[in-house]
């Protein structure tokens, strides 16, 4: 029997991460009950201290356990917790020499949605791969740069250490150890019953690019500006490093510095935006939406398109827009 360890995080927790595996892992073993099999995981909360914790003012949870006392885990999920993110790491810091260590002992960690920025701050993802919910990738990656983040991705799986992306792929993750842990079969059937769509691989399609403007290079800030507001034209990098009087090297070397995209890929990414707005609520075609936003090559767009979002323009259409859904 497997035994899992739910942490019970300080700060403003998603309190559906705490809650939500609890409760996963614990009706898997009535399914399995319930088919003559043994039950596979003990499942308790764990703090750093017996204290209370109250989310949200309202709700309380009392940890079972306290990092002390137990001396050994097979699996440790990390729940999302919101705010400023140094605090909530200074607020949990008591958590990362536990897991650090229960880690070596063999046992596996699994971060959920930002989650990934506790685990993070253990060291045990330097040099790795993670995911986290997309609207924190730009804090994610200015904070822990020797981590490689792949925020397209719903799960990663990488040396005993999962992670999961935005809000409610969690229930992914959760659904892909229970095919680790059981079997296929015992994974299907938990989707079936909490209505969890099986096998997504990517959260690209829920993705909004807003742009990356927190950095103090007022130039590149412009030339972001400008980009967003001509992204109908076709823009180049000669053209914006001639624009704003620096070398195109230099400027290539300081926009990516500045907003972690190269020039082509955050030009890219304005137009796709666009697009994805219009195909949510016009009822313009392919062609029509591919030269509003400055591409005459309908191949370059759909494969742009696709690489971006992972759907096809026609899929994305059809996902997002009422009148298309109807039609």
């Amino acid at each position: 029997m497997k035994h899992i360890s739910v942490l019970v995080p300080r700060g403003d927790v998603a309190l559906g991460t705490i809650e939500g595996p609890f409760k996963f892992f614990l009706f898997v073993n009535d399914f399995l009950a319930a088919m003559g099999r043994e039950p596979a995981f003990q499942v308790q909360t764990v703090g750093i201290n017996m204290d209370v914790q109250k989310y949200g003012g309202v709700f309380a949870v009392t940890p079972e356990v306290t990092i002390e006392s137990l001396q050994r885990t097979d699996l440790i999920i990390i729940p999302a917790v919101n705010g400023d993110r140094d605090t909530v790491i200074e607020s949990n810091k008591d958590f990362f020499p536990w897991i650090a260590s229960q880690h070596r002992q063999g046992s596996e960690v699994a971060s959920l949605c930002v989650g990934a920025f506790l685990l993070a701050a253990t060291g045990l993802l330097s040099g790795r791969n993670c995911t986290t919910h997309w609207m924190s990738a730009p804090d994610f990656k200015r904070m822990f740069p020797d981590v490689n983040l792949m925020d397209n991705r719903v799960i990663t799986d990488e040396n005993r250490l999962y992670t999961s992306g935005g809000a409610n792929t969690f229930w992914n993750l959760l659904v892909y150890l229970i095919e680790k842990y059981i079997d296929r079969e015992m994974a299907i059937y938990t989707t079936k019953f909490f209505m969890i769509e099986i096998d997504r691989n990517t959260q690209s399609p829920f993705i909004m690019f807003t742009g990356q403007k927190e950095h103090e290079d007022d130039v590149i800030r412009k030339a972001q500006d400008f980009i967003e507001k001509s992204f109908q034209e076709k823009i180049t990098v000669d053209q914006l490093s001639e624009m704003f009087a620096i070398g195109r090297r230099s400027f290539e070397r300081r926009f990516k510095k500045a907003t972690s995209n190269s020039v082509v890929e955050y030009i890219q990414r304005v137009k796709i935006e666009a697009a994805k707005k219009s195909f949510e609520v016009t009822r313009k075609n392919v062609t029509e939406l591919m030269y509003e936003v400055g591409y005459t090559d309908t191949k370059a767009f759909r494969s742009t398109f696709k690489k971006i979002t992972g759907l096809s323009p026609i899929e994305y259409r059809n996902k997002y827009n009422k009148s298309a859904m109807s039609a």
